[in-house]
């Protein structure tokens, strides 16, 4: 990135700002005092949790705050003017010409009944990048410059109709429509997979170089924070606790909270704490190795033996699509086995068919010794004790309408487990198995925090002492810390219970933390399967090889005992 002289003015220029939201339960300050500044060319990345204030800053610099919320002190510069004072008719003007933003959910961002190609056609039009004319190549060239394949086709599509990653494509094509001076990535690939992710930070960073376009990262992934900017601002219950240039930050830091992050946050360094033994079949792999300083396999037959599996879909006018091909593994009782790869891989696609959502073309299923595809319905709701589900989003998988408590209580009730005493003293179980306060039980989803939200989603998988989980990117939705705390969880509870895991992610480093067994899937199939060591140290196929290559921070010297 173009080095520019450090007596230059700041591109940006934020100074003592302070932010307070109006509640009915009186005025909270958000953020207070942030000072920090930005250069044309650069990158500075701001991190920390939830609620720590990050994404309030940025909001309210481009003034984007919601209706509650208003700056109170303190002032932001952009080229030498103050934005706080500007009137909103000048404020548009500046944002999306000279400001882009690439919010982080795409879903509740793009309009679901346009085109993708009409949104970025009226962010050119607005701003008068084209001519309604020429406005079709415009928007194919804008969409092609954010990696989008098959512009053309995709700009006729409405964003039901793309994956997620397209779909974030999309939001970054709407930003960088307009070659802004500054750009606000808030979040921008935490929808991605890691080879898409770093296609898009590779295309940010080239903008960056070529035009001297500043960028404003806000994120918790430190891996990529430390490798894409070139300074760090840390932020803490609404204030700056640290910052300075990005590699000194992460090599030294002085404050506490800033040392907690670092520490917490997953590598591909890092080896599995608890040592176990897991199984698979398929390409690349040798069923049953040993894990990571484990012992070698056990001998008793696998909980789940999954052969040949595949799924199809037709497709008019084309040849049947395949979601999984063929997929074998094994997983081994009281073991985490572990699939990964892209959106659109096959991973979610088998851990539904394993839990018979949706029925497979071809292949067999067999738990505990039994074919699962053949259950008849007494056999299924058995099967559906011993198998429960943890999911992505710990907000929307929880009925909003539902206490604590009667949330973890819902499957005893179900399946008729004790009488209304039995169920309460089973609650206040599992609620202290997972760490939540005994106060908590009469609280609703809305109250608590995304960590409590999730460690109420595994006492409910736990309730009917299940002997496999399915972890569909159970901590992805989670701050690094707060992720930490429940890989922590999962493997005290792994230990404690003989609980077996099926642990379907995108993140590596995560994954590196948490599985005995690792299967690679791609396109459907399964490419590579091995052990937890073998993938991550003597990884076999060039695909894999690229996964590990493109996480962000990859080569951070992370104590993994933190996590």
């Amino acid at each position: 990135m173009t080095e520019t002289n450090q007596m230059h003015e700041p591109l940006l220029d934020i100074q003592d700002l302070t932010v307070d939201f109006s509640t009915m339960h009186g005025s909270v300050r958000a953020a207070e005092g942030i000072s920090l500044s930005l250069e044309a060319g650069r990158t500075l990345a701001i991190v920390g949790e939830s609620g720590s204030g990050k994404s309030t800053t940025a909001m309210a610099a481009i003034g984007l705050l919601p209706g509650n919320g208003r700056i109170t002190a303190g002032s932001v510069r952009f080229n030498g003017q103050d934005l706080v004072r500007l009137p909103e008719s000048r404020m548009r003007t500046i944002r999306g010409r000279q400001i882009g933003l690439v919010p982080q959910d795409p879903i509740s961002n793009l309009n679901p009944v346009s085109r993708i190609g009409t949104q970025i056609a009226e962010t050119l039009l607005t701003h008068r990048l084209t001519t309604r004319h020429d406005v079709d190549a415009a928007v194919v060239e804008v969409m092609e410059r954010a990696g989008i394949p098959e512009a053309a086709r995709r700009a006729k599509q409405y964003p039901h109709e793309l994956s997620g990653g397209l779909r974030q494509r999309a939001l970054i094509a709407i930003a960088l429509a307009c070659r802004p001076q500054l750009l606000i990535a808030d979040e921008p690939t935490s929808a991605l997979d890691v080879t898409v992710q770093q296609v898009i930070l590779d295309q940010i960073g080239q903008m960056t170089r070529e035009l001297g376009t500043a960028v404003l990262l806000i994120t918790h992934d430190l891996g990529l924070a430390a490798e894409r900017a070139h300074d760090l601002v840390v932020m803490h219950r609404g204030t700056v606790v640290e910052s300075g240039p990005a590699a000194e930050l992460m090599e030294d830091p002085q404050h506490p909270y800033t040392q907690a992050l670092i520490k917490a946050a997953p590598s591909v360094a890092a080896v599995r704490l608890v040592p176990g033994a897991g199984g698979a079949k398929g390409a690349g792999g040798a069923g049953g190795a040993a894990g990571a300083g484990g012992a070698g396999p056990s001998s008793a037959p696998p909980l789940v033996t999954i052969t040949d599996l595949t799924k199809t879909y037709p497709q008019r006018g084309r040849e049947d699509f395949y979601a999984a091909k063929d997929v074998s593994l094994e997983i081994p009782r009281g073991t985490t086995v572990s699939i990964v790869g892209e959106s659109g891989s096959g991973k979610t696609t088998t851990a539904r068919m394993l839990l018979k959502v949706i029925e497979p073309t071809s292949g067999s299923i067999s738990f505990d010794g039994r074919d699962v595809l053949t259950l008849d319905r007494a056999g299924l709701r058995d099967f559906r004790q011993r198998v429960q589900t943890i999911f992505q989003d710990p907000y929307s998988s929880l009925n909003p309408m539902f206490t604590v408590g009667r949330i973890i209580e819902e499957p005893l009730v179900a399946y008729r487990r004790g009488g209304p005493g039995e169920r309460r003293a089973r609650v206040a179980e599992l609620m202290d198995q997972v760490a939540l306060p005994a106060d908590l039980i009469r609280r609703y989803p809305a109250e608590l925090s995304g960590g409590q939200r999730q460690r109420v989603a595994i006492a409910r998988a736990l309730a009917l002492k299940p002997e496999l989980i399915v972890c569909d990117e159970p901590v992805s939705a989670l701050d690094v810390l707060v992720q930490a705390q429940i890989l922590d969880l999962l493997r005290g509870l792994q230990e404690e219970l003989g609980l077996s895991y099926l642990f379907i992610s995108h993140d590596l480093a995560v994954v590196r933390l948490i599985s005995d067994y690792v299967c690679v899937m791609k396109d459907g199939e399964l490419v590579e399967a091995a052990t937890s060591e073998e993938i991550f140290t003597r990884p076999r196929h060039p695909y894999t090889r690229t996964l590990l290559a493109s996480i962000p921070g990859n080569e951070l010297e992370i104590d993994p005992g933190a996590a």
